[in-house]
């Protein structure tokens, strides 16, 4: 029987989740990990590689390996968030014919979605081989600030996979729901969700069993790789002072920079303090190398992000204010994301609201599970809670002197549909052009454009006489509809808000083909990733007996099993499938007999 799950595609890492029973299970990848990270690479030879493994060669094939795409998901590429982006990653961005940003591979160029479309598809491989069963439906969590041309890129990079996109809500209602059998109380719950790229504050109401979105903020540009940046430049700044040379313009030296700056600062949410050290980082004029290693403690951490967690407090307080709360009326904060995890955040927190925040579940697990039961609500198949979430910025159109009117204001319960007449400012005015827009500014021009549409054939009349109505829609996903009708004719035009990459459907459709193509490949990517595991366990067992019982195997054995070893060793390296089953065959059967040997010596003591 199909199943369906719940993902969330994260900045920096990825987690997928599914329902067994009553409760919600996390899928683990091939070698056993239960988050991917979200990295997508192509090797010399053409092959894609994801998560873990995409990881590892980060340094080698930085030019070639994408994280943190999340972040240009929806953007532009003369946005001011795409041209921080530049200065942090190894790969090349290149505009694409719209304005909109595309991100160069192997000579390629790829829109954010078609990326993210990748990383699902891996997603949805790993999860249909774990269940043996094919997936039907699918639920993709995004940040509660996410815009609506965002939320069509994460749907439309569902689709490149090949999934059914039932429902994209917000990460922190996701989180919530997974919380939903530890919430005992009605009231209002504060979701802090500080992730790898992006940051919500959401308020919930909770009644029985309605959960209410009814406050979200947030910054689509503030997570856990900007607390990273802060150790990349304090090192930076360190070796500067140490040899007098800035690095920054060395892309792979950024890249390792970048790989031991996210592991200390992991390490220091656990310890006091982290040694830094990076080996033969540079060369010298005068030909030796240069060592950088140093120590950074958890305080001199915290005062290097002060301004980061400073932001996020700030939003807090701007969330309650837009609906009138006092922290002290908070029951409860659930922290999610792995960011979260920090100690001093934790501390603010309590400081903050009076009260120590939830952190019962995983905070890197949380909104994948919460997405599972949320599919399975989709479906009926969980009816004992219902999730309203809201929209996280207003919605309008653009009238006389640059001036935005709002139709839908932020914080307004989804689904929603909203109208209000408008009329013209011209007499025999025959056409009116509705620009749509987004965001919260007075001034039209300072918000986001979500398109236009023209509304033609208006019967003459002087300037004020006609009645044209607009209605916008937004469903379930967060996704908008916008319609204008001429009240006297009926004459009416409407627009779905595109997707920021400005992908034709025929373009989708090229690249759901080309996913298609790649789906055979993928599985036996995923197929011979499991045997190499298999492999080094065989490898590792084997090894271990014969070393540790060498003296009981005659002279041509030890041959025969050194050799084995060593073809073995080499093989692991390599990507050819047939070889792999043949050597783990082999090494089977000398594990056998070496589980022989070993019997008739037990025996033998006995």
């Amino acid at each position: 029987m199909p199943k369906n799950i719940g993902i969330d595609l994260g900045t920096t890492n990825s987690c997928v989740s599914y329902v067994e029973g009553k409760e919600p299970e996390i899928i683990p990848t091939p070698e056993g990990s239960r988050v991917i990270p979200s990295i997508v690479a192509i090797k010399k030879d053409g092959t894609r590689i994801f998560g873990n493994i995409a990881k590892r060669q980060m340094i080698t094939n930085s030019k070639n390996t994408i994280f943190a795409v999340k972040r240009l998901i929806g953007r532009k590429y003369d946005s001011a968030e795409v041209k921080e982006m530049k200065k942090r990653i190894g790969y090349e961005l290149t505009p694409a014919e719209n304005g909109d940003v595309k991100v160069i591979m192997r000579g390629e160029s790829y829109s954010p979605e078609e990326i993210s479309g990748m990383l699902l598809s891996y997603i949805h491989q790993i999860s249909a081989d774990y269940l043996g069963e094919e997936i039907r439906d699918v639920v993709i969590t995004v940040p509660a600030f996410f815009n609506d041309a965002q939320r069509q890129a994460t749907k439309v990079a569902g689709e490149i996979a090949r999934l059914n996109v039932t429902r994209i809500i917000n990460e922190p209602t996701a989180a919530l729901i997974a919380y939903r059998n530890k919430i005992v109380k009605d009231g209002l719950y504060a979701v802090y969700d500080l992730g790898g790229g992006t940051f919500d504050i959401s308020i919930v109401e909770v009644i029985g069993d309605i959960y209410k979105d009814v406050s979200t903020l947030g910054d689509t540009f503030l997570g856990g790789n900007d607390f990273d940046l802060q150790i990349i430049n304090w090192i930076f700044n360190e070796i500067e002072k140490e040899i007098n040379i800035d690095l920054r313009d060395d892309k792979n030296i950024i890249q390792r920079i970048s790989q031991i700056a996210e592991k200390t600062k992991i390490e220091l949410s656990f310890n006091q303090e982290a040694m830094i050290s990076i080996p033969y980082l540079y060369q010298l004029k005068d030909g030796t190398n240069y060592h950088f290693q140093k120590k950074l403690t958890r305080v001199e951490l915290e005062h290097l992000t002060f301004g980061l967690i400073e932001r996020t407090i700030e939003l807090i307080n701007y969330a309650l204010k837009d609906i009138n709360i006092k922290p002290d009326k908070i029951e409860r904060t659930i922290l999610v994301g792995g960011q979260s995890r920090m100690p001093i955040i934790s501390k603010k927190i309590t400081e903050l609201f009076g009260k120590e925040p939830f952190k019962d579940l995983n905070p890197e697990e949380v909104v994948a599970q919460g997405a599972a039961i949320q599919s399975e609500i989709i479906k009926g198949k969980v009816k004992d809670l219902l999730l309203l979430d809201v929209t996280p910025l207003s919605l309008g159109v653009e009238t006389k002197g640059d001036v935005f009117t709002k139709i839908i204001e932020r914080n307004s319960t989804i689904p929603i549909k909203k109208s209000m007449t408008f009329t013209t400012i011209a007499d025999n005015q025959r056409t009116v052009k509705i620009h749509v827009l987004q965001g919260e500014r007075e001034v039209a021009s300072e918000n986001k454009s979500l398109g236009y549409f023209n509304l033609i054939g208006i019967p003459l009349a002087p300037k004020g006489i006609p009645q044209i109505e607009v209605t916008f829609e937004i469903d379930a996903d967060g996704i908008v509809k916008v319609s204008a009708i001429d009240k006297k004719t009926g004459l009416s035009q409407s627009m779905k808000i595109n997707p920021a990459s400005g992908l034709a459907p025929e373009e989708i459709e090229e690249i759901i083909k080309e996913a298609k193509e790649y789906q055979q490949h993928d599985k036996e990517r995923v197929e011979l990733n499991k045997l190499k595991i298999k492999l080094k366990e065989e490898y590792n067992t084997v090894k271990q007996f014969f070393t540790s019982y060498v003296d009981k195997f005659s002279n041509m054995e030890k041959d025969e099993i050194s050799s084995l070893l060593y073809r073995v060793e080499n093989e692991l390296n390599k990507d050819n499938i047939d070889a792999i089953k043949k050597l783990l065959n082999q090494l089977e059967t000398v594990r056998l007999q070496i589980n022989n040997i070993l019997m008739k010596e037990f025996e033998t003591w006995g």
